[in-house]
């Protein structure tokens, strides 16, 4: 509140101390004072700069269109509004709100990039930790069929071979016997000697 009643000596009159719009105004703060609920003496520059820009009557007229529950929030952002067109006559309030938004914007596309590389990481995670019981469970079933495998592929070894047959020992009587049966005869005119007596000739 800005309105302060003070207590003096006994038997002298109640003091008001006047809000920070009135003290500024040079007027006499009343009870019924719009300004004195949310412009503390104690903080004159805020009235100083709501007053600057926008002006005692205006602000009074925006606060009584305003509910009274709502009247404390009014006065912070003509407050603010105020402060801000003072540092930028150009833009003003807007000119904050226009850089908020880069910043956001710029935040935002810093989170989007840490999020992609969260996901990268988490994808990674997961396939790794997907193929590393996959190669050990190939391996444990591939084993056996590669030893098999592995088995089967080893080079045969050639049969043995037969053992070779008994030698035939030809003794010389069975020699002479045999080389008697197969003599050819022998005639007694030998194939040179041909008789011409019965071998006619022509004249």
């Amino acid at each position: 509140m800005g309105r302060r009643h003070l207590l003096g000596p006994p038997g002298t009159l109640n003091t008001i101390t006047p809000c920070a719009a009135c003290k500024l105004l040079r007027r006499r703060c009343a009870e019924e004072c719009p300004f004195s609920p949310y412009f503390s003496p104690h903080e004159p520059q805020k009235f100083a700069s709501v007053h600057k820009v926008f002006g005692a009557s205006n602000v009074s007229k925006m606060l009584m269109e305003v509910p009274e529950s709502q009247r404390a929030d009014a006065a912070n952002s003509l407050v603010y509004e105020a402060n801000l067109r003072l540092r930028d006559p150009v833009y003003g309030c807007m000119g904050a709100i226009v850089t908020l938004q880069q910043q956001m914007q710029t935040l935002q596309a810093e989170l989007n990039v840490v999020r992609a590389e969260i996901l990268k990481y988490k994808f990674r995670e997961a396939s790794t930790s997907n193929i590393i019981p996959s190669s050990h469970t190939q391996a444990a079933l591939i084993s056996p069929r590669a030893v098999s495998i592995a088995v089967s592929s080893s080079p045969l070894l050639p049969p043995t071979p037969p053992p070779p047959p008994p030698s035939i020992v030809v003794s010389s009587s069975s020699s002479s016997s045999t080389s008697s049966l197969y003599t050819p005869p022998t005639s007694a005119a030998g194939y040179t000697s041909i008789s011409s007596d019965n071998v006619p000739y022509f004249d």
